[in-house]
């Protein structure tokens, strides 16, 4: 950084910067506490999607053991066929959030089919649906992370940068500018004495 003018310009400057500093500071600070909650909340919601997503897989082990057999053709039955994600401002951070997701079952016979297909199907559509909430959730979760990650530079660039250099020049200034005062006061004394000699 360049060496800082010693003037009252100067002092001024350092002066209306540390004031627009302290009083970001606090609004940034704040920023960061709620993205931090949000962020503890977003992960929550993917450790939620997680666990709805193993007891699915769990219910569909214990009670449909039968999809072992490899002639009962069960592939392609559910399939997405459109998702719409929306945004949510959370902090001044735009996050996408699920708002419709569109899954089509594929048309079978009941006849060709064991009735436990059904309940495999409904099972299908949860987890599909899950799936695509859980790559939502992902996403929010880091948007909110770097929104955090920023906040929590520019909070430690204010309180230990930029507001510490910020009272230093201005005591800097200050100290100089005494000093200033000092030697103009003795320099007066020292030529009013010369004079009356």
């Amino acid at each position: 950084m360049a060496n800082i003018a010693l003037n009252k310009n100067s002092l001024n400057r350092e002066k209306s910067n540390l004031k627009t500093f302290n009083r970001y500071l606090p609004a940034l600070e704040l920023k960061r506490q709620q993205l931090m909650m949000e962020r503890k909340k977003a992960e929550d919601a993917v450790k939620e999607v997680c666990e709805h997503i193993k007891q699915i897989e769990k219910t569909v082990k214990e009670q449909l053991p039968m999809l072992a057999c490899e002639e009962i053709s069960v592939e392609g039955l559910v399939q997405v066929t459109h998702v719409v994600l929306g945004e949510q401002n959370i902090v001044g951070t735009v996050v996408p959030i699920v708002e419709k997701v569109d899954i089509v079952v594929t048309p079978y016979s009941y006849l060709a089919k064991p009735h436990w297909v059904d309940f495999l199907v409904e099972c299908l559509r949860k987890m599909v649906k899950l799936h695509v909430e859980m790559q939502v959730c992902k996403l929010r979760y880091q948007a909110i992370s770097k929104a955090t990650r920023t906040t929590s530079q520019r909070v430690n660039l204010l309180s230990k940068v930029l507001i510490p250099r910020s009272n230093k020049n201005i005591a800097k200034i200050n100290i100089f500018m005494s000093d200033m005062d000092r030697a103009a006061v003795v320099n007066a004394k020292i030529s009013k004495t010369k004079m009356i000699s």
